[in-house]
């Protein structure tokens, strides 16, 4: 799954960081194949979450709709130019701006120094229709489910899930808990 050439330029956007449906169907396309490749791509693939905590929104907006409001709005403010954007948001870590859609959720625009995808947008923290995560529950709970996927979830599963990772063992009932519940929203 290429996600990259929908996404329209000048936005960034990972949608294995921030968009639940399509982690729904990259757990989907993984768990109904058994093709050992396209697992070890789906290993390298959860790297590019990182370690951080991330807000991943669970909305009704397709993608095509989220790029089209925040590129309408972009050219709507007289945006769309690089350097435009860059003076207006600011090139600082810290600096950022954080834009409506039409259905009440919030996203957070910041300047990425790239020629062609220098709008990064993700989530806004504590935005309606989002729910904030560990990169690493995210991570135990899509190999959890592409590699183990039995109903009951057993800490030694959850473990040889992480493995695969690079994780260490879930040492804490809190963490446990978390890739359990993280699970449970990737089955809904």
């Amino acid at each position: 799954m290429d996600t990259e050439a929908k996404i329209p330029e000048p936005i960034l956007f990972n949608s294995l960081k921030h968009y639940l449906p399509y982690i729904k169907e990259l757990i989907s396309l993984n768990t109904s194949s058994d093709n050992s490749p396209a697992r070890k791509e789906l290993t390298r693939q959860l790297k590019h979450i990182g370690n951080c905590v991330m807000d991943v929104y669970t909305g009704k907006m397709l993608q095509p709709a989220i790029f089209r409001e925040i590129s309408g709005f972009l050219k709507a403010s007289g945006l769309i130019s690089r350097s435009g954007y860059r003076d207006w948001i600011g090139p600082g870590f810290n600096d950022f701006r954080i834009v409506p859609l039409s259905d009440t959720s919030e996203w957070t625009l910041k300047y990425h120094n790239n020629q062609t995808r220098y709008v990064h947008i993700f989530p806004a923290r504590s935005s309606p229709h989002t729910f904030r995560i560990k990169a690493n529950t995210l991570k135990s709970a899509i190999l959890y489910l592409v590699m183990i996927g039995k109903d009951y979830i057993t800490e030694d599963d959850l473990n040889k899930a992480r493995a695969l990772a690079g994780l260490s063992p879930v040492r804490e009932v809190a963490d446990t808990e978390a890739v359990i519940e993280m699970i449970e929203i990737l089955r809904k």
